[in-house]
Formats: C-alpha cells, structure tokens, sequence
C-alpha cells in the first residue's frame, strides 16, 4: 500500500469515530448515521483497492482510463450531494419564510389587543 493509502485510512476511521460520536450524543439522528457511515465505508474501500476499483469501474462505463472512470463517478456523486444540499436549503428556507409570516401575524394580534387595552385604560 501507498503512504497516501494510509493516511486516507487513517483519516477516515477518524471521520468514522467523529460520526460515531455526533450519534451517540444525539446530534444526528439514525438517517445522518447511516448516511455517513455508509459514504465513508465507500471511501474506505476505494482507499483499500483504488487501481482495481478503478478498472472495474472503466470496464463497465466503457472510459478510456481507470482514474477517468474514478473522476467521472466522483463528479456524479459530488453532484447528487449538492442537489441534496440545495434541496435541504430550500426547505430551511420556506420553513423560515413560514414561521417569520406566522411570527408576524401573531405580533400584530399582540400590538392590536395592547392598543384596545390602552385605549380602554
């Protein structure tokens, strides 16, 4: 193995620990887990055989190069993440939109009742 092998390996059985972790005190919940736990198992066993994961892969999409057919997939895995990412955001977003709208109209009863009492009082 390359000293670069290692030193992925090592870094992602950390990463793996850290995730471990985020679970065990409740920061993520079991969907988060599996979803990193399984992304980093995909990292580590293309740490272990990158040449032959790299010609399996060129084999079946057909690419010229094992490391094209590594770049190609990393390309659409990091594109699907970024489709989730966004879509995550834009559900923050309409939620944030939604509440600060409900927040709003609440704050206008508020003021609309402490007017009549005052004019009462």
């Amino acid at each position: 193995m390359l000293a670069i092998q290692y030193v992925t390996i090592i870094v992602l059985v950390a990463l793996a620990l850290y995730v471990i972790g985020k679970y065990v005190r409740k920061e993520f919940d079991w969907r988060e887990f599996l979803s990193w736990e399984t992304l980093l198992l995909i990292m580590f066993v293309i740490a272990l055989k990158p040449l032959e994961l790299s010609v399996t892969i060129k084999n079946l999409l057909g690419l010229g190069r094992g490391l094209d057919a590594l770049f190609v997939v990393s390309i659409g895995f990091a594109y699907l993440l970024l489709f989730r990412i966004y879509m995550n955001v834009d559900r923050a977003e309409r939620e944030i939109t939604e509440l600060t709208r409900k927040i709003a109209i609440e704050l206008e009863e508020i003021n609309e009742k402490l007017e009549k009492i005052e004019k009462k009082g």
